[in-house]
């Protein structure tokens, strides 16, 4: 599914509403604030916000279900065809009840008729009840009730009737055959509707993860993990539900409701009518119930994102809330995102399930009057027993639709909220587009040019002002300024993760934008303090660079890396499993890890983060000795910590407030006497508590 697709489908859905704006990054990086564990605020809305367009979000989604426009026709003849079977057994089964109390009445009225004749009395083969009132003596015919005498004016009255089993054996059947038929059409339908919502849902995640690749570091920057998932999972998750249920609800709620007041009418109006004034009563407490529980269903899905957030976080971070002391914090975070969730899930729910017992009261009164109505209307013989019977059965079936309607309107509402939040999602601007002929170099050297670059995370607040470098082939940067300077800022910049606001970046001459970005960042390897290791073995992670390495290539970059001795003293070597949490090796054995993993990619560029304050002081020097032979013939920009490694460093780029305040040798801008000179001297003396990282 190509990105111009899934632009189409939801563009009628963002029609009315707009992404949340993220919120402004301190100066220096966009990391600034403890929002999130991406570093920024929650993109949340507001607790108990409406749905913003409604109409637009459910043509979003009729635009994801028109390529199985054919199976939803389907599946809307298989409702339809279930239902109608379904709403004819009642009449056939009231003409069964008929049938039965007519031969049970036939035989009573026998039965006391014949108990009145002299004992002995021979009754000729045809006598009907007629000839039998005509000849018998006056005296007996008064003794015989009229409704009695009225009975059996047909019936033949020389043998006892006998119940019509043929009859009865018919009906049976053909309600047999119906309920099958009803079955069999209803479990189609809802095994083609499965289908086609599980690929609508398949084809929303996979829109999903290729958004999340092309949504530019600016948008993690300022929202949760939690949020993000709660898009991607629970989101999606309640559209798959409520499309699966409400579809096929829908047609066989209003095909039951139209063929019920077909039926109903066919047997009596009068009771018609009396089933039917509860409906406007009916709609109007789910119209009442429906605009008060809106609200709540989408505060309850964001509120559900944010504590899916907070508990990412503490998860991620539970070694640091404890040695904090942090969990009463974390705890009173959760309780109060916890009791907010808490009162929306209520609200909503309680007023949902008040559609039910409401809706069942009016039903009782509807039984009540259509009672009454049909007693009366059969002593006057205009409906039958068995006519009533099946009446009652519509009035029952009658209000089911109309609860079901009630409900799938709640389940929509939640659909709506889902829906929209993860049309938010799929709208939200990506990445600037790629030009549509990539450079392609056979062979980089490694030269890096910063022209006149201007760069701010927010249009209105520019972090980096005019800088001009130029960095020359296999020459070491060290980029040095005290902890929130924006040291990350450089590598955000170097990685095309942001664009510069104005001026360039030129890598052998090539303004960077002229790269695709997959080529690009192909250029560099990264190797920074926070490792990252996937769940896989250690040699699928030594890989993930380079896939088409080969064995010999790998352990030649292991023993240079001081990877391969630490590697064979674990189970299974190479081949033993980093667990999810990778806290099945120590932090320098990440280190040296990822280092190695640098290597085996070979790019000419490197971005290095040399922090070891968590490693031993035998594997801080390791994984020194494997950083400067990763460094050896490459252009390698280090956010330093060591002054050996300013020291050494071809430039110096000296960062405050987000911005490069000084750049030339250490032995340039000691001369200088400004700021480097003030860092450089307080870290040396210990003087100051400044750090250089």
């Amino acid at each position: 599914m190509n990105k111009t697709d899934s632009n189409n489908r939801i563009g009628a859905a963002v029609g009315a509403s707009s992404a949340a704006a993220p919120r402004t990054a301190p100066a220096g990086s966009p990391r600034g604030g403890m929002g999130g564990p991406m570093g920024g605020p929650p993109g949340m809305l507001r607790g108990g916000e409406k749905a913003k367009n409604f109409k637009a979000t459910m043509v979003g989604l009729a635009n994801y279900l028109r390529p199985y426009w054919i199976k939803i026709v389907v599946v809307i003849v298989f409702a339809i065809a279930s239902t109608v079977f379904a709403i004819v057994s009642p009449k056939i089964m009231g003409k069964m009840t008929d049938q039965l109390v007519t031969d049970v009445v036939n035989q009573m009225a026998y039965d006391q008729i014949i108990s009145k004749l002299p004992t002995g009395m021979t009754i000729p083969a045809g006598t009907t009840g007629a000839d039998l009132i005509k000849f018998a003596p006056p005296a007996l015919v008064q003794q015989i009730p009229a409704a009695k005498l009225e009975q059996i004016i047909s019936l033949d009255m020389s043998h006892r009737p006998e119940i019509d089993w043929k009859a009865l054996d018919a009906i049976a059947l053909t309600l047999v055959g119906l309920f099958l038929l009803s079955a069999g059409f209803s479990y189609l339908q809802g095994w083609i509707m499965t289908d086609v919502t599980q690929k609508v849902t398949y084809n929303m995640r996979k829109e999903i993860s290729e958004k999340i690749n092309r949504i530019p570091l600016k948008y993690f920057d300022t929202r949760t993990f939690g949020d993000v998932l709660s898009r991607v999972t629970n989101d999606v998750d309640t559209i798959s539900q409520s499309l699966n249920q409400s579809l096929t609800q829908i047609i066989t709620s209003i095909v039951t409701i139209l063929g019920i007041l077909i039926m109903m009418l066919s047997i009596s109006w009068q009771m018609t009518l009396v089933a039917l004034i509860a409906l406007p009563l009916s709609f109007g407490i789910i119209a009442l119930i429906v605009n008060k529980s809106q609200r709540y269903f989408k505060s309850q899905q964001e509120v559900l994102g944010k504590i899916n957030g907070h508990i990412e976080e503490m998860y991620a971070g539970h070694t640091i809330v404890k040695v904090f002391n942090g969990e009463r914090r974390s705890l009173d975070i959760f309780d109060t995102t916890n009791t907010a969730l808490y009162a929306n899930a209520w609200k909503s729910q309680f007023f949902s399930s008040l559609m039910w017992p409401i809706m069942n009261f009016i039903g009782n009164l509807d039984y009540v009057g259509v009672a009454i109505v049909g007693g009366y209307l059969a002593v006057n013989k205009s409906v039958t027993i068995g006519d009533i019977s099946a009446f009652i059965q519509y009035v029952r079936q009658f209000n089911q639709p109309i609860i079901q309607t009630a409900n799938i309107a709640n389940v929509l509402q939640s659909t709506a909220a889902a829906a929209e939040r993860v049309f938010e999602f799929l709208a939200e601007s990506e990445e600037v587009a790629e030009t549509e002929t990539p450079v392609q170099l056979a062979q980089v050297k490694g030269n890096v040019e910063f022209d006149h670059v201007v760069f701010g995370y927010e249009p209105d607040t520019k972090v980096i002002k005019d800088f001009t470098a130029t960095i020359k082939q296999g020459q070491r940067v060290a980029i040095v300024g005290p902890t929130g300077a924006g040291k990350t800022t450089m590598v955000n910049l170097l990685m095309r993760f942001y664009d510069v606001s104005a001026g360039a970046i030129r890598i052998d001459g090539i303004d960077i934008r002229e790269f695709s970005r997959g080529d690009f960042r192909r250029l560099f390897g990264m190797v920074l303090q926070d490792t990252w290791l996937f769940n896989g073995t250690i040699r699928e992670n030594l890989l993930y660079g380079k896939h088409d390495a080969t064995e010999s290539e790998v352990e030649e970059v292991a023993r240079a890396a001081h990877v391969d001795h630490f590697v064979h003293s674990l189970p299974n070597g190479y081949d033993m499993v980093i667990n999810e949490e990778a806290d099945n090796i120590s932090q320098g054995e990440k280190q040296l890890l990822t280092i190695a993993r640098a290597m085996i990619a070979n790019p000419p560029m490197l971005i290095l983060d040399e922090a070891t304050s968590n490693v031993d002081t035998r594997t801080e020097v390791l994984i020194q000795h494997a950083m400067e032979k990763l460094m050896q013939g490459r252009t390698s920009f280090v956010i330093a910590h060591r002054l050996s490694t300013i020291r050494d460093a071809d430039v110096i780029l000296v960062m405050r407030d987000g911005n490069i305040v000084e750049q030339g040798t250490h032995v340039e801008l000691l001369a200088l006497n400004g700021f480097y000179a003030n860092l450089y001297s307080s870290q040396f003396t210990d003087v100051d508590l400044v750090e250089l990282g």
